[in-house]
């Protein structure tokens, strides 16, 4: 089926989409449907988390940008709180993403790459299925990354009620793709959604203008009231920006793929970091309208909004992560498990129950989003996790539980692991390799190693890498994955 998008309405070669798909916007799921489980309580919360793709801790203006301008995400960090120390999944997209969705950290998880042909298992519980059997209306736009089609992995088997965009990286790596992925129950369709405006070369559509009209109609067609019994919703809406388009990079040097360089045409800067400043100007104006959106429909009290990046900023298409300070104080950047790597932006902002102004340097990390969704939404999450709920700490009570310690690894250099406990973090750049020491909170830029300072602590340390392994035979240390010759070019610096 080949379809085109305007900014005015979904048509459909020989005649016009019905009133299934709701004229005015890609509306994805979007009509009324029955009601099968009891409905939840009415008071419990919208959650919409939003993720950037590659986005720096030091790409914000809240977060000490002098050069990129974002106002929206600024307010949105006043309204509630900044958070200093919160930690990707991973250093990678598929890894952290997978972190998010299952609540587990890199030791205890199938996906520890960006690796074509894997996926999520049938077996593993999202949080998109824990708020899904809670009452919750779910939906994806944008990237996926965590299964291919025809996988037990993708977005509507993994508690998605209805999903539009990417599902794996390589073609995430397109901002004007001749098609997306799009599952709608409404009306059956579960396939390729072809995009004329894209056909032969062109670039007549922007993705991330799309998934931002699609968000703007999800919220506005699943809003709470008492035609659907005040059923909240979960949107998950996954930016692609700025990630580079890695094949016009290859071809060009310039992978920063944006409809206009506006406000940032006139610096002299190379093209691509005007380019790359410019689409995460431009993702913070539509975050601008999202969160508009809210107020106008009189839902912005009872929503949680989270914002992140999956990982630290990339050094593709011509980009150099340095130019614009895209870490911050930090060192490195994707593909490292330095803190530029890993550490990366979150705001979260709920009026109902978060005094704003807030700035917090309470360490957290990705895996602990499903536990806190959780407890936000009123449910109980799954066993076995090793994520903990920050219900408390957002709602300003006493945060009891906390990490005794954070661990990542990395397998597409070889065998890569960090761990960070309180101010102390090590890491281990290659297998068997001596362990490194920083002490973060005199050296967050982690430049002077101190273990041979340390001894003691780096024995400490040394003995919870492995137990952050412990069960040996479910999560194997694996040799690092024959990639095929797409992965190999997308993990090209």
């Amino acid at each position: 089926m080949t379809w085109r998008f305007s900014m005015g309405h979904w048509g459909r070669r020989g005649g016009i989409l019905g009133a299934a798909l709701v004229l005015g916007g890609l509306a994805l799921s979007l009509t009324a449907q029955t009601v099968t489980n009891p409905p939840p309580a009415p008071r419990r919360p919208n959650i919409i988390f939003i993720l950037a793709d590659d986005l720096g801790y030091g790409d914000l203006g809240c977060y000490g940008s002098p050069h990129i301008k974002t106002p929206n995400l600024d307010q949105l960090a006043a309204e509630g709180i900044r958070f200093t120390d919160c930690y990707a999944g991973s250093t990678v997209c598929t890894p952290s993403r997978a972190a998010l969705m299952l609540g587990r950290h890199t030791g205890h998880l199938n996906l520890r790459g960006n690796i074509s042909g894997g996926t999520l298992l049938p077996e593993e519980t999202t949080v998109a299925e824990v708020l899904q059997a809670a009452g919750y209306r779910t939906g994806l736009i944008g990237k996926w990354g965590l299964a291919d089609r025809g996988q037990p992995g993708v977005p509507q088997k993994k508690g998605f009620d209805e999903f539009v965009g990417y599902l794996e990286n390589v073609h995430a790596h397109n901002y004007y793709p001749t098609f997306l992925w799009r599952y709608d129950p409404a009306t059956g369709f579960d396939d390729k959604l072809s995009l004329l405006e894209n056909q032969g070369g062109a670039k007549g559509l922007y993705i991330p203008d799309l998934c931002t009209k699609a968000a703007l109609n999800f919220v506005r067609i699943n809003k709470p009231d008492q035609f659907n019994r005040y059923r909240p919703f979960f949107l998950f809406l996954a930016y692609t920006t700025p990630h580079a388009n890695n094949e016009e990079g290859r071809r060009s040097g310039n992978g920063m793929q944006v409809p206009s360089a506006a406000p940032y045409e006139n610096q002299p800067w190379p093209a691509p970091e005007r380019n790359k400043a410019a689409m995460i100007t431009r993702m913070d104006a539509d975050i601008g309208r999202l969160l508009a959106k809210l107020q106008e429909l009189k839902i912005e009290s009872n929503t949680v909004v989270f914002f992140a990046s999956d990982n630290g900023p990339h050094g593709e298409g011509g980009v150099d992560p340095k130019f614009l300070q895209s870490a911050g104080p930090f060192r490195g950047h994707k593909r490292d498990l330095t803190e530029g790597g890993i550490r990366v932006p979150m705001i979260v902002r709920w009026p109902a129950r978060i005094r704003p102004g807030q700035v917090s340097d309470f360490p957290w990390a990705f895996w602990d989003f499903l536990p806190t969704a959780a407890e936000i939404a009123m449910t109980t999450p799954p066993k076995d996790l090793d994520g903990i709920s920050i219900f408390p700490l957002l709602t300003g009570g006493a945060q009891t539980n906390r990490h005794d310690y954070f661990y990542w690894e990395f397998h597409e250099r070889g065998f890569q692991q960090a761990l960070r406990r309180g101010e102390w973090k090590v890491l281990r750049p290659q297998a068997e390799a001596p362990l490194a020491l920083y002490h973060l909170k005199t050296d967050p830029g982690e430049r002077q190693d101190v273990a041979e300072q340390h001894p003691e602590i780096v024995a400490q340390l040394e003995a919870l890498l492995k137990e952050a392994r412990h069960d040996s035979k479910r999560w194997p240390i694996q040799p690092p994955p024959v990639r095929k010759a797409a992965d190999k070019a997308a993990a090209k610096p």
